[in-house]
């Protein structure tokens, strides 16, 4: 193997200062290479050392333009057969020409700015290496100079994905200039270069490794090293006295393929992760040059794969792209709610259960306001740049029926791509079939921004499929024959989705092994690449009991998402949804952790702990052939199971409210299917339950209507019960209460209400949305889950009434006593609670053993709370964002954890209450009374605290970053310290006692 190495150091120049550090720095690099590397040397400048006959690079020796570039251009286009490997090491000044457009240049002796000569151009150093046809292309640019810039990009080549390797290194930043390192002849850069050149052992020193040195070392001058390396390894130097030691443990044990399973992004499965190199430069390339990348191919190409542990493994090693070891990553797939996984993906997994609840609320809030919430969530990140990759993309269309929830999360997270500052990359990976559906709404121009960032995952040649087949047998000791490497290759060369198939083949042949070799015989009696899938499938079918084979095939059926002009696809459901009465919740457990463990299934888990089960691949639904003939025998009747299904899961949605269960004929269908396919396709539990209740309205109806029809004869007074009377009397309540819906104002809407309350009569799940109910009586009514949207409810009386769950947004509740009322897990987002009293300190007397009122799990974002009674309450993790409490009583209330962020507390009063960990970012504290409040912890990122009273707080651990303190009163406040108060802003304008000013440096307040 044939290695070239050029090494350039110039400490001599005309009009520039000359330096001391370049011939050194090359001459050292120069012997190292050829010590230990097997290069040819060739030194610019070259002198001739009289005492000990060699050739050393020359200390004042000048070097023009026309010898750097001829010797460049030997280098990597020479006359003859091009090197395997090129290096090229230069030492000495950068400049920058920024005249209309700016230009990099490595400086030779002669340079002269004004006379408008500046040396090698950067640009045609980039050009050369893109047309040069060395493999190993190697590029070290040790650039000193001063107020002069490197710039960085010019000179990396690009291009990536060629089939080629190249390492690039600079030796700054493009804003940082380059030093010589203190005590030592040496640059910074090269003192850093020989040491992670020097072989510690008998193997290789290669670009990864080395950059690997480079990144863990720190140095007194700001100065970091960049770099950009693609392809595979290229080995630099190594020690060789010593035998080689075979590194390969016989570790069989350990099967090196990954069955259906897709490579994730970890050390474990990257290390087994062969044949797409190519590509996974080039999505490098295209993350480092750009902030979307759509990775578009046919199911079983290997998307996921190449993108989770190749392009994502490599940015968390930080080798290739300079500094990409300290991004964050996140990647999610969109399921039925692709907004609320979403928000799961910025919830970091190692923390605890509550402050994960703690964390995904916030996430949620800001995710709810679209774009703009996302992009603040990116601000928040305490990292340079987020890569967030949206995995198998097509369920936003498959899986998310909603059209609306849809809609809002293109726009969210596109919308989010709108930033200057490059800190957000997206990445999809999508099946190609599915662009189409991109197309068929505008959907914030997503179709566009695909088709300008797209990589297309395309079939591996026959060179990757040879390497994905021998590398991970040889990283556990294991022969695989010649020939059934070719006939393997030969069974899926230029077959899209052959990857999986591919894969579980290999797994099976694993399994199979003999005398720790995979051999072609083995291979044929499995039936090659197609056969082994599906008779492995039939297999563990066959094996199950008829009870079990029964479920199991409504399992996959379920499992199944039925394409509409496309193909099928896989459906991700909740395990607990495959429960029926046929089949109890133990034997689905039991089914699905046999096809888990064949690895036909793969079960996890969601935020809240359910378990959701996916068919492994798309590839057993398009190869497994019983499973096709299911599918095909019930393709009519799943899409009418899946819209009765979809209707029950509305109805529970809503409420259970009336309007939504099914009537008439719709009523009648359903029922002929449920009892039809009691044996077979067997309807959900929440399916059964929604045709229970729609068959129970529709009798209730009945009912009515003979009710009215015989109430008027007098005979009928006779033979009815008291109870059927009773029962004739609430009908027709219901009736006026139904007959008003829609109308602003109705006192006989609201009589009828508050003598269906004194009959106790349950209003759960009751729909008032946009009713006026002022002034109704609905002490002690249960109003558990009733929606009341934009409901009137001022002047009315509530007291002890039950409305957990409920959904009062927008509604008008405002100077109401609420004492004794249940509002946990209520949504009270946008409504008015002005002057409302909550708690007990407010009210004596009016009821008996008052109590503050429940408000669990409330959710009170945008709500007006203003002029409030919440004193002594409990309102520990309460969500309370964006609400409106200004003037609010809460001296004394339990604010401990709760989210306040963008409320408007303005002259509320808060003496004494506990705020320990709430979170108070961008809120309205002008002139809010904190006197002796706790705010330990509290988190007053951009709040407003101008005029605020703080005297006596505790402000220990307090993040105040960015807060705004003209004016406000710290005097006496405890526990916090000038390094608190400086990160905020106007900290100097706010009052502090004498001692505290004299710690912030700023002078005594004028004698009054």
């Amino acid at each position: 193997m044939s290695r070239d190495a050029l090494v350039v150091g110039i400490n001599t120049y005309d009009r520039l200062k000359s330096l001391n550090a370049p011939a050194a720095d090359g001459e050292a690099i120069a012997q190292i290479l050829q010590q230990y590397g097997e290069f040819q040397v060739t030194r610019l400048p070259a002198v001739k050392d009289k005492e000990n006959q060699t050739i050393r690079i020359g200390k004042q020796t000048k070097v023009s333009l026309t010898q750097l570039e001829r010797a460049i251009v030997q280098l990597f286009k020479p006359d003859g057969k091009p090197p395997d490997t090129a290096l090229l090491y230069f030492s000495g000044h950068g400049l920058r020409k920024n005249l209309g457009i700016q230009e990099g240049f490595l400086a030779t002796s002669e340079v002269n700015p004004d006379a408008g000569n500046w040396g090698l151009s950067l640009q045609w150093l980039r050009r050369l290496l893109q047309e040069s046809e060395v493999r190993q292309q190697i590029v070290i640019l040790d650039c000193c100079y001063s107020g002069e810039v490197l710039n960085f990009a010019e000179a990396d080549p690009g291009d990536r994905g060629k089939g080629r390797d190249r390492c690039f290194i600079a030796a700054s930043r493009d804003f940082e200039v380059a030093f010589e390192e203190i005590n030592s002849q040496h640059s910074v850069l090269t003192a850093a270069l020989l040491k992670g050149l020097e072989p510690k052992q008998d193997r290789w020193v290669s670009n990864y490794t080395l950059v690997d040195l480079l990144n863990q070392e720190h140095h007194p001058f700001p100065q970091r090293p960049i770099f950009a390396n693609s392809g595979e390894a290229i080995n630099f130097t190594r020690k060789w006295n010593f035998s080689v030691v075979n590194s390969t443990v016989k570790i069989s044990a350990i099967c090196p393929y990954k069955g259906l399973s897709y490579f994730d992004c970890t050390e474990a499965d990257a290390n087994l992760f062969y044949g797409r190199t190519a590509l996974t430069d080039e999505l490098l390339e295209k993350v480092r040059s750009g902030n979307f990348l759509a990775v578009l191919g046919a199911s079983g190409s290997g998307k996921s794969s190449v993108v989770r542990a190749g392009l994502l493994y490599q940015l968390k090693l930080g080798r290739r792209l300079s500094g990409s070891d300290t991004w964050q990553l996140k990647i999610f797939r969109p399921g039925i709610n692709p907004l609320q996984n979403l928000a799961l993906a910025f919830v970091e997994s190692e923390l605890s259960d509550i402050e994960r609840a703690s964390q995904l609320a916030k996430a949620e809030e800001l995710i709810a306001k679209g774009a703009v919430g996302l992009g603040q969530l990116i601000t928040a990140a305490q990292t340079q740049r987020i890569v967030l990759v949206i995995d198998q993309f097509e369920e936003a269309f498959t899986q998310c029926q909603d059209i609306t929830k849809r809609q809002q999360f293109f726009e969210c997270v596109l919308g989010a791509l709108q930033r200057d500052d490059n800190k957000l990359c997206l990445i999809i990976t999508m099946r190609a079939d599915f662009l189409g559906k991109c197309l068929e709404q505008d959907y914030g121009g997503l179709a566009k921004k695909i088709q300008e960032h797209l990589v297309t995952v395309t079939p591996m040649i026959r060179e990757e499929l040879e390497t994905a087949i021998i590398k991970p047998a040889q990283q556990v000791n294991l022969v695989v024959e010649p020939e059934l490497v070719s006939q393997m290759i030969a069974d899926v060369e230029n077959s899209p989705g052959s990857l999986p198939l591919l894969q579980y083949t290999l797994t099976e042949l694993w399994q199979q092994r003999t005398e720790e070799r995979l051999t072609l015989t083995t291979y044929s009696k499995l039936g090659g690449v197609r056969g082994t899938l599906q008779t492995r499938a039939t297999e563990v079918y066959e094996s199950l009991s008829p009870e079990e084979q029964q479920a199991t095939k409504r399992i996959f059926l379920e499992l199944t998402q039925l394409g509409e002009g496309t193909e099928d696809t896989r459906r991700q459901v909740l395990q607990r949804d495959l429960v029926t009465s046929q089949h109890p919740e133990f034997v689905i457990n039991r089914i699905i952790q046999r096809l888990a463990d064949e690895k036909l299934v793969v079960t996890s888990t969601l935020s809240n702990q359910i378990a959701v089960v996916d068919v492994a691949h798309e590839a057993l639904i398009r190869h497994w052939l019983l499973l096709r003939k299911w599918i095909e025998e019930s393709r009519d009747i799943l899409r009418q199971k899946r819209k009765i299904e979809a209707a029950a899961i509305e109805w529970r949605d809503r409420g259970k409210v009336k309007d939504y269960l099914f009537q008439g004929k719709r009523l009648t269908d359903a029922k002929v299917f449920q009892k039809e396919q009691a044996e077979s396709l067997r309807l959900s539990n929440q399916a059964e339950e929604f045709i229970q209740a729609s068959s129970r309205q529709k009798r209730n109806n009945s009912l009515q209507f003979i009710g009215f029809s015989l109430i008027l004869p007098l005979i009928f007074l006779i033979y009815v019960t008291p109870g059927v009377i009773k029962q004739i009397k609430i009908n027709l309540l219901w009736q006026t209460v139904d007959a008003a819906r829609g109308k602003e104002y109705s006192q006989a809407r609201i009589q009828a209400l508050e003598k269906l309350v004194q009959a106790g009569e349950d209003l759960t799940n009751k729909d008032f949305s946009n009713a006026d109910l002022s002034g109704a009586f609905l002490g002690n009514a249960n109003l558990r889950g009733a929606i009341l949207i934009g409901a009137d409810l001022s002047n009315a009386i509530i007291v002890t009434a039950n409305l957990s769950y409920a959904d009062l947004s927008y509604a008008d509740l405002s100077g109401l006593n609420l004492l004794n009322v249940n509002f946990s897990h209520a949504d009270l987002s946008y409504a008015n609670l002005s002057d409302a009293m909550f708690s007990t300190g407010t009210v004596s007397g009016l009821i008996p053993n008052p109590s503050p009122a429940n408000l669990m799990y409330a959710n009170f974002r945008y709500a007006n709370l203003s002029g409030a009674h919440f004193n002594s309450a409990d309102l520990s993790g309460l969500i309370l964002s964006y609400a409106n409490l200004s003037s609010a009583d809460l001296s004394g209330a339990d604010l401990s954890g709760a989210l306040l962020g963008n409320a408007n507390l303005s002259s509320a009063n808060f003496r004494y209450a506990n705020l320990s960990g709430a979170n108070l970012s961008f809120t309205n504290l002008n002139s809010a009374d904190l006197n002796s409040a706790d705010l330990s912890g509290v988190k007053l990122i951009y709040a407003f605290l101008s005029n605020a009273n703080l005297s006596s707080a505790d402000l220990s651990s307090a993040d105040l970053s960015s807060a705004d303190l003209s004016s406000a009163n710290l005097s006496y406040a405890k526990n916090f310290t000038p390094e608190q108060v400086k990160s905020a802003s106007n900290w100097d304008m706010a009052i502090y006692n004498k001692d505290f000013r004299g710690k912030l440096g700023l002078p005594p307040e004028p004698a009054k």
